[in-house]
């Protein structure tokens, strides 16, 4: 649980909740934080958009331009967003909405076994920023002036608002990047 300035009560509720369900369960302890959740690097606020689509983009050693470039299309083309029937029809350039990218290497890690994760699926940083920035690239000319980014290998505290929750992971080969949308 966590506490903003303008949301103590609803804090204290949780809170209270917390601990009925505890007491249910046999627990002795709950666990609380309390205090203004952290804005981006180092309490500076680097990337931040309205409306939109927050990726997460990692890079493994086979991915190229090819995929950058079928990423972004594919992205700012997904129709994830609700038309006048509710239904996922409308794509981040039929909604005007905007892009944040922000690089996140741990999602090329490998958990196929083991408790710790292996990072050796992931790309080399030299490649993983290049394409970062390559996908940076190709969305900004998608999404003229609608594109922010988190900062490339910082340690970031990242907020989001999750609609519904809807979170999708597309993720290509090299033998699928030129594949037609």
């Amino acid at each position: 649980l966590a506490c903003h300035p303008d949301r103590v009560e609803e804090f204290r509720a949780g809170v209270k909740l917390a601990i009925a369900y505890a007491q249910v369960l046999g627990n002795t302890q709950v666990n609380c934080l309390a205090g203004i959740r952290p804005q981006g690097v180092d309490d500076e606020t680097v990337g931040q958009i309205g409306p939109g689509l927050l990726a997460f983009i990692a890079v493994e050693p086979a991915d190229d331009d090819a995929i950058a470039r079928r990423l972004v299309d594919r992205v700012v083309s997904y129709r994830v967003f609700g038309d006048d029937a509710g239904r996922m029809n409308l794509s981040l350039v039929d909604t005007g909405g905007e892009l944040l990218l922000v690089s996140q290497f741990t999602l090329a890690a490998d958990t196929r076994k083991g408790l710790r994760p292996s990072f050796t699926t992931a790309a080399p940083p030299e490649l993983g920023r290049q394409l970062f920035e390559q996908v940076v690239e190709y969305a900004r000319a998608a999404l003229p002036g609608k594109v922010a980014t988190g900062r490339f290998g910082a340690d970031m505290k990242v907020a989001l608002v999750n609609d519904g929750p809807v979170t999708f992971w597309l993720r290509f080969s090299a033998g699928t990047a030129n594949e037609s949308l």
